[in-house]
């Protein structure tokens, strides 16, 4: 395989049939910076119909141009037809590199076709990064049980394919293209080979505390709370902050929080303008998760990891800190000090 064969670069465009998924308009942001390093053109894959209106906001993330597939097989997401539309069209461009939102639907798929083109699959990866002297991308995520960061590279198969958690770049649309080149593609599925079928279909309960990707404020809580019991003080610091309550893997181990709130690589990406924690160690599986304005970590260890990433550490109990900064604000006018 000649790597030189391979060109240009490809971001996967998730949808509803309505609403682009923020992560394919994340990642053509971030993936436009490499473009420009490499001088690869970035290409916008979207199967089935999207409103021009969503096709629009793709643009505005400096794409190059569009591969729109339709076909038979694509009534709704199965493994088999949309792996099968990524082999097809790998196979008739050559691109050196495609990227997958790291979602319940594109986890399931990308490996899947990664496999077919006899290449290699990363995931999870928190940073992306180019190597001139071999033309490699660099996977860059937290490895060892999150005690160091690992640099993938895919140094000999082509496509380079990988997933990536929604939220982990930021949406930083740089605008339109004068011209934006679109190709359409129909690559026929035999819906009879499709071996997964819906059955039914039950939304999320839609609780906006649950939501926490684009919180302004967070207040995360680790495996230093003793219990439930002593959960909601910490409930109420976020409500009077105007922010919500997020946690560290142990606490939904645990059982005291849901899954949706936990906070880190296996878990939400998050950017708050404020981020305090408490009692939270700081594994980088963690941290890595978080990219905060401001980063306050409250923890009793003085030599808790967590004081290597924070902005302004404070070293107590953190019960008694919390209760503290409860009775400041609402003492004083919304301030912590």
């Amino acid at each position: 395989m000649n790597k030189n064969d391979y060109k240009n670069m490809w971001v996967y465009i998730e949808h509803d049939g309505k609403t682009a998924a923020p992560v394919g308009l994340e990642l053509c942001c971030e993936v436009r910076k490499l473009c420009d390093r490499t001088g690869d053109r970035l290409y916008a894959v979207v199967i089935g119909a999207l409103p021009e209106t969503e096709l629009e906001k793709v643009k505005a993330c400096g794409v190059d141009g569009f591969i729109l597939v339709s076909g038979t097989g694509y009534d709704f997401f199965n493994t088999d037809a949309w792996a099968n539309a990524f082999t097809v069209l790998s196979r008739k461009y050559n691109p050196s590199a495609i990227f997958v939102g790291g979602t319940v639907d594109g986890r399931d798929f990308a490996p899947r076709f990664a496999v077919q083109l006899e290449t290699g699959c990363t995931s999870d990866a928190m940073e992306l990064d180019w190597d001139p002297e071999t033309g490699d991308i660099q996977f860059i995520e937290p490895a060892v049980g999150g005690k160091i960061m690992a640099v993938i590279t895919v140094p000999v198969l082509r496509p380079q394919v990988g997933t990536i958690r929604p939220g982990t770049f930021p949406y930083a649309p740089v605008g339109a293209k004068e011209r934006v080149e679109v190709i359409e593609e129909r690559i026929d599925f035999d819906p009879a080979a499709i071996r997964c079928h819906p059955v039914g279909f039950i939304p999320d309960e839609n609780d906006p505390e649950l939501d926490i990707a684009h919180a302004d404020c967070i207040v995360c809580v680790g495996n230093g709370l003793k219990d439930g019991e002593h959960l909601e003080r910490y409930r109420t610091l976020a409500r009077l902050l105007g922010g919500k309550l997020g946690c560290t893997r142990p606490l939904y181990d645990r059982g005291i929080l849901p899954y949706k709130l936990q906070i880190g690589q296996s878990g939400v990406m998050v950017k708050p303008k404020l981020y305090i924690s408490f009692g939270v160690s700081g594994a980088v599986n963690h941290t890595a998760g978080v990219d905060a304005g401001l980063f306050i970590a409250v923890d009793k260890n003085p030599n808790a990891q967590i004081f290597n990433y924070c902005d302004y550490g404070i070293v107590g109990d953190m019960d008694e800190v919390c209760d503290e900064l409860i009775a400041r604000l609402r003492a004083g006018d919304g301030k912590l000090i």
